[in-house]
């Protein structure tokens, strides 16, 4: 099973529980309200530019927008929740300075869409090098998440069987869970959207966080206009990568901590 919690759980608790299973699930983390006005914000965007992802991977049915903090003043109390935050933080920290995005995606997955194939995220890295997670995601449920609309499903303790296929053989679960919830689920773990066999679209916002020192999958340097960074909280702006690893990388003469005259 995929252990599920509520908001506000004990965050030790809650870190020991994403780092033995692979994923976890905290139900009621963000108002209903909130998201409600998440979702009005992001239609426009699938429409004008969620079919241009469609291909093998993403399926064929599923539409999505990318450089999610351009086009929601919601985006930046999701992205930066600190229940989230502090369990990325958790898996990561140790191995870097601090944080920072890798991508962000809002999904919307249409009626008829199939089972998209089971995966690893932290793929995209020479993963073999390193003997640490490099990447935490947090899927959020814009919507109720059901077997029969096409829930996340993940592999619980995937993330300590090294090989990663592209199929894989055995029984995943659906991370079902009321819209305004999270599944957290680390790099290394097997997931995949399931097939929306429902009558109504199903919507969700994923966020990745990997270490500060890797390149970002999604470059938020050139997918963002400089006024929508300049729209974003101080700690927003840093997570989308807006400040330097440590003293010597990745310093600008903007940096927010003075260290380009250091460096």
């Amino acid at each position: 099973m995929i252990p599920r919690f509520t908001a506000g759980h004990n965050h030790d608790v809650l870190a020991d529980a994403l780092l033995k299973s692979g994923a976890l699930i905290i139900e009621g983390l963000a108002a209903a309200a909130r998201i409600e006005a998440f979702n009005a914000d992001l239609q426009p965007q699938y429409e004008r530019l969620g079919a241009e992802f469609q291909n093998d991977f993403n399926g064929y049915l599923t539409r999505r927008v990318g450089g999610v903090a351009e086009h929601s003043s919601e985006f930046q109390h999701l992205f930066a929740h600190p229940e989230v935050l502090a369990l990325a933080e958790a898996v990561l920290g140790p191995h870097c300075e601090v944080i920072q995005v890798g991508s962000t995606t809002a999904i919307e997955i249409l009626p008829g869409e199939q089972a998209q194939v089971l995966h690893a995220d932290d793929s995209i890295y020479p993963t073999d090098y390193f003997p640490f997670e490099m990447q935490v995601s947090a899927l959020w449920a814009l919507d109720d998440f059901t077997e029969e609309n096409g829930a996340t499903r993940v592999i619980p303790g995937s993330h300590r069987n090294g090989s990663h296929p592209g199929e894989a053989s055995r029984n995943s679960l659906a991370a079902e869970m009321p819209s305004g919830s999270v599944v957290l689920y680390l790099g290394s773990t097997l997931h995949g959207g399931g097939a929306n066999e429902s009558d109504r679209p199903r919507r969700a916002l994923v966020n990745t966080y990997t270490l500060g020192w890797l390149r970002q999958e999604e470059n938020q340097y050139l997918t963002l206009p400089a006024e929508a960074v300049a729209a974003q909280p101080e700690a927003v702006q840093r997570l989308l990568g807006f400040q330097a690893h440590g003293p010597h990388l990745g310093v600008w003469p903007g940096d927010p901590d003075g260290l380009w005259f250091d460096s």
